[in-house]
């Protein structure tokens, strides 16, 4: 396998999980807020939504952190109900996939740019793979936390 074959496979597990957690949860666990200074799933899912559409929309052209991300608004609850932020989070994980399908491997070592720094493509992936596998735990601790014993765990198949 490629690396960029491994690297959809990962991508392809944490979005997985990430869903196979999130059906566990009905909307009031959802919408659920530790305590001031944590994030409920669902905003978790909004930042996610907004960092893949602008990590990954133009990724090979244009920054990685688009001028429209207004990504302190992703951690702010603002309304927004299941499906919507459900279907942001799909059109997030179709832009990553469909651009890594579209790279090839002399495309690994292209530079792109993320807040004005240059980074390598290869480079600019594992980022957003660190990235999203960090909130996938969260998303699966909250779950966790929330459903106790009745929480079907994930990693045991």
């Amino acid at each position: 396998m490629t690396y960029l074959d491994i690297t959809i496979k990962q991508f392809s597990h944490i979005k997985k999980r990430a869903e196979e957690g999130l059906s566990q949860l009905n909307d009031e666990e959802f919408f659920y807020q530790p305590n001031a200074a944590s994030n409920s799933a669902a905003v978790i899912l909004k930042h996610l939504s907004g960092n893949m559409h602008s990590r990954w929309k133009n990724f090979l052209t244009e920054d990685g952190e688009k001028p429209s991300r207004k990504r302190t608004e992703e951690f702010k609850y603002a309304g927004e109900k299941r499906e919507f932020l459900m279907q942001q989070w799909e059109d997030g994980w179709s832009l990553l996939f469909n651009t890594l399908k579209e790279l090839n491997g002399s495309d690994l070592n292209r530079t792109v740019y993320l807040r004005k720094q240059h980074l390598s493509v290869m480079e600019a992936v594992q980022i957003e793979l660190s990235h999203l596998s960090y909130h996938l735990g969260q998303i699966l601790y909250i779950g966790k936390l929330l459903k106790n014993n009745d929480w079907k765990i994930l990693s045991i198949k």
